[in-house]
């Protein structure tokens, strides 16, 4: 037996794709004020946030392929650009020859520090400054919710 397809109502289709839009243009706004305030696009700047987070500055290529929840091929390409503008290096995994860390250099930490102000600036512009408080807890209930939801059932 087959389950029937439960469509969209009108509000849930005006809300779907309202989000869609709204996520597609904010990082599209995000990577363009990166990309021309500090010379560095979104998808990098985020994985210099991950390292600057992680322990010593350091995570597994594997760990930081899942941290932004993107291909470990597609973080490898990333990490390669990276380690070319001197902001990463790659370090051997003790004990795993197989393995590679990403580490963050003080190069990288002070490309961030320099380029998070005016990033910063455009997330509150373009997301906090529109939200009330309750808005952005009853955000970060569904949003977490639904990457909870997501994560499980890879």
């Amino acid at each position: 037996m087959t389950e029937q397809t439960r469509w969209l109502d009108a509000d849930e289709q005006r809300a779907w794709r309202a989000y869609l839009d709204a996520t597609r243009l904010l990082m599209q706004t995000l990577d363009r004020q990166l990309s021309r305030d500090a010379d560095i696009s979104f998808t990098d700047f985020e994985l210099l946030v991950v390292l600057s987070e992680a322990p010593d500055r350091r995570l597994r290529m594997s760990g930081l392929a899942d941290a932004v929840t993107t291909t470990r091929s597609g973080v490898t390409r990333a990490v390669k650009r990276l380690v070319d503008a001197g902001w990463v290096r790659r370090v051997e995994c003790e004990g795993d020859k197989r393995g590679t860390i990403a580490e963050l250099t003080d190069d990288g930490a002070a490309k961030l520090a320099a380029s998070s102000p005016g990033h910063v600036t455009a997330v509150r512009e373009h997301m906090f400054d529109l939200l009330s408080p309750r808005d952005v807890a009853t955000f970060t209930h569904t949003f977490g919710q639904m990457r909870t939801q997501m994560l499980e059932e890879r």
